[in-house]
């Protein structure tokens, strides 16, 4: 195999600015970008959220909106790898010539395939539609070559789920689906954007190194972009970091890691919770980007013992016992229940007051159901779910309207949590009022302190979600939810949807809220790496069961189960 440095180069970005329009005014996003790909290599473009990366895969696909996008200057040569193939200038490229150029030469995975593709179309169906576009074969061949696909990227059904639609499949599924018709027409660069964010870790995992194979075994180049260096750092040669519109480094991805040359390089590996220690808070960018002394104390194995002796020295404040949960899938024309899934299986677990109790699994392991009957939003079949000793089925509605000050939810979802038509403002004094607690004078006062306590401020009081960033409508969740002075706080996948950075500063806040208010969490999250790093204990969930519970790091050092095992082993390689 030849080195990196004796590659051709197959595509080369030049000095690239991109241009947004806002208000009759057209604001540069992408600013003088460089950086290349070589053939059979796999380049990483990393960076935040908003940062760029997204935008200029889309340039290169022609895929900017040229209603609100441009190409204010620069270059995009693509190299193509015939025999007496000239340079091909995408930036001067037409719609007619991206059409035939798209999917044949070079093709795109979307970060989310739900939205990506057609709802209304089978699956089969949309990845025929790519090869009889490029290909001049009949319906029965494309379908062939179809299932053929299909089986190369290891969909368990490949008769199925030619003829599911979209909602049909799981998101492992849809995302393989979506590679399939990426890798149709044998194109020679494949962009990946973010193809695993939306995904467990033991599905991402299985993604990633289906890319992997795909990639060797068809010798593509591939651009990958995301967020997480963790997964770049597995998956690329090289790697380009992106900041603001800017390239700040390309290097080998060894360099990068083991020598990275800017701050906000090394501010974007150190946010990754450690899995060998646990710190007393997590390194974020600003640290490094505000050149401050980015040292942090690790919590000794003596500190953590004495915490502990004083949580568990206490009553729970929260048992559930034996909780079991139905879902009635179909009843018969008389109405009664012909098909029903069981959704939790005998559950019980106990939270002390003060203690963050993780609760971690794939998703549709039931988790968030857990969440939710003890929030009282789902009724349970049979079990006990009891607060303070009180059990919540035998309250009376104004004991239960009581309840919702005392445990609260954050939840994944930022965007759809928050009503667009309200300002920040009257959405957190909106539970207060309901509450009659203090006068609107007072709840104002007091809406403007939890602002300042989730680090944003006074200044955000009169604006709306949409002019927020995903961290930032984070933490007006988290503000809401302490409105009420809660004693328990349920985080349902809370920062699932963040970027690493973003992601590091909203696990410190609830951290120091903790600290501080003395509050009890369980936390939610598919994610072992962050639940490891913020919980006391963990409890492990597989289709509605727990398979196994202890303190996270002999979870993490000692798992009991083959199902634990392989959720660590997926973060480990």
């Amino acid at each position: 195999m030849t080195t990196t440095q004796t590659k051709e180069t197959i595509l080369e970005i030049k000095n690239l600015s991109i241009s947004f329009k806002r208000e009759k005014e057209w604001k540069e996003v992408v600013k003088s970008i460089n950086f290349s790909l070589k053939k059979g290599d796999v380049l990483g473009l990393v960076g935040e959220s908003g940062s760029g990366k997204s935008v200029s895969s889309l340039a290169i696909m022609g895929l900017l909106d040229k209603k609100i996008a441009k190409i204010s200057n620069g270059e995009i040569i693509f190299h193509p790898q015939g025999a007496n193939e000239n340079p091909l200038h995408l930036e001067n490229f037409t719609e007619k010539d991206f059409q035939r150029l798209r999917g044949k030469h070079i093709a795109m995975i979307f970060q989310e395939p739900m939205t990506a593709l057609n709802p209304v179309k089978k699956c089969g169906a949309q990845v025929d539609e790519m090869i009889l576009t490029h290909y001049n074969i009949s319906k029965q061949e494309a379908k062939k070559k179809t299932l053929s696909l299909f089986q190369e990227v290891l969909l368990p059904d490949i008769e199925r789920a030619y003829n599911s639609y979209p909602f049909e499949l799981s998101g492992g599924q849809r995302q393989r689906i979506m590679i399939a018709m990426a890798i149709s027409c044998e194109p020679e660069i494949l962009i990946a954007d973010e193809p695993t964010t939306a995904l467990d870790v033991t599905v991402q995992k299985t993604i990633l190194n289906l890319i992997l194979s795909l990639q060797k075994k068809r010798n593509m180049s591939v651009l990958f972009i995301s967020h997480d260096l963790g997964v770049v750092h597995k998956m690329c040669d090289q790697a380009a970091v992106i900041y603001k519109g800017e390239i700040l480094e390309q290097n080998s991805i060894e360099d990068i890691f083991n020598n990275p040359q800017h701050p906000y390089t090394k501010g974007l590996i150190a946010s990754r919770p450690p899995l060998d220690y646990k710190p007393e808070r997590l390194l974020t960018i600003n640290d490094f980007l505000n050149g401050k002394d980015v040292k942090v104390r690790h919590i000794t194995q003596e500190e953590t013992d004495k915490e502990r002796e004083r949580i568990y020295s206490q009553e729970p404040i929260l048992s559930v016992e034996g909780l079991n949960i139905e879902y009635i899938l179909q009843k018969n024309i008389f109405g009664k229940a012909t098909k029903k899934f069981h959704a939790i299986k005998d559950v019980s677990f106990q939270v002390y007051k003060g203690e963050t109790l993780g609760l971690v699994g794939e998703s549709g392991c039931g988790k968030t159901t857990v969440g939710r009957a003890i929030m009282q939003l789902i009724e349970s079949k049979s079990g006990k779910i009891s607060f303070r000793g009180q059990n919540l089925k035998e309250m009376s509605n104004k004991q239960r309207h009581e309840l919702r000050k005392k445990i609260q939810i954050v939840f994944q979802d930022p965007y759809s949590s928050l009503n667009p038509r309200k300002t920040i403002g009257s959405m957190i004094e909106e539970p207060m009022e309901v509450f009659h607690i203090l006068d609107s004078e007072r709840r104002k006062a007091k809406t403007i302190e939890l602002l300042c306590q989730v680090g944003l401020g006074e200044e955000y009081y009169s604006r709306y979600p949409h002019e927020l960033s995903g961290g930032q409508r984070q933490r007006i969740g988290i503000a809401r939810a302490l409105a009420l002075e809660p004693e328990l706080i349920i985080c349902d996948e809370s920062v699932s949807a963040l970027d690493v950075s973003v992601q590091a500063q909203v696990l410190n806040l609830l951290n120091d809220l903790k600290k501080n208010y003395g509050f009890t969490y369980i936390f939610i999250s598919h994610d072992l790496s962050v639940v490891k790093y913020m919980s006391d204990r963990i409890v492990v969930m597989k289709s509605g069961e727990i398979m196994e519970s202890n303190y996270a790091e002999e979870i993490y050092s000692h798992p009991q189960t083959p199902y634990t095992q392989t959720l660590i082993s997926s973060i480990q390689n």
